[in-house]
């Protein structure tokens, strides 16, 4: 059965302040689930915490039933692959040589073998930065490196993949090619955990929501049922009009 990513009465203070308030979920793999909320409701917080890049105050993160904490550093870099919202590179690595890092994982510090190689090429292309390959990681624009670095979590083909806001340095094309390719990651059995600030964006892509304010758990569920025009407003204070556009449905803040 294929590893779910539970997290139960997780609580984390920061400044003496409460981020995120006990809150408690499971999350499954070959689907993608979109959290959403206010400007600090505890979005970024909740998924550093499940990418096990910082330790909550209380509460467990489990993987596959395994608290996440007992998984080695290689183990983790192999099931999770994290995406932060600032994505930043401090070597003059060529674009390739820095996807590469995404091997990591697999290849525990040895050069790459055909199949990392491969896997590589696939992520290059699946992000649309192939003709990068050979430029210097440093001279890239935010957008480029943007996909640059979700080429890098790719081309480790985790189980889980965790992403903080991916689409704010992007153009509007390119945003919707990487909604497809992390819907496209889902469908192929991964887990794909996306912070988002975009309704319709969730609602492109999301097949789960969870929908945070003020650090607790506002609603958990289906998108259809929790992308409504009522649970938003309660989440954003501003009233939403439900648009019905060929099929789609599309959310007007009013």
């Amino acid at each position: 059965m294929a590893a779910a990513l539970a997290f139960s009465d997780l609580t984390v203070r920061k400044g003496g302040r409460a981020i995120v308030c006990g809150i408690s979920g499971h999350l499954k793999r070959g689907a993608v689930t979109a959290i959403l909320g206010p400007n600090g409701a505890g979005k970024s917080s909740l998924l550093h915490i499940l990418a096990g890049v910082e330790q909550p105050r209380s509460g467990t993160v489990l993987l596959g039933g395994a608290p996440l904490g007992t998984l080695s550093a290689q183990e983790r870099a192999r099931r999770i692959g994290f995406l932060p919202q600032k994505g930043e590179v401090h070597w003059n690595l060529a674009v390739k040589s820095l996807v590469g890092l995404g091997r990591m994982g697999h290849s525990a510090g040895r050069s790459l073998s055909q199949e990392d190689e491969a896997a590589v090429v696939a992520a290059l292309a699946a992000t649309d930065v192939t003709h990068l390959s050979d430029r210097s990681a440093l001279s890239l624009s935010g957008g480029e490196l943007a996909r640059v670095l979700l080429a890098r979590v790719l081309a480790g083909a985790p189980e889980w993949l965790l992403a903080d806001e991916p689409l704010g340095s992007l153009d509007p094309a390119h945003q919707l090619a990487v909604l497809k390719r992390l819907a496209m990651t889902a469908r192929a059995g991964a887990g794909v955990v996306v912070v988002l600030h975009d309704i319709n964006h969730a609602a492109r892509i999301a097949d789960h929501v969870v929908l945070m304010k003020d650090g607790a758990m506002l609603a958990d569920g289906a998108a259809q049922d929790v992308l409504t025009p009522d649970l938003l407003e309660a989440a954003f204070s501003v009233r939403f009009r439900l648009v019905n556009d060929g099929g789609r449905r599309l959310f007007v803040a009013e």
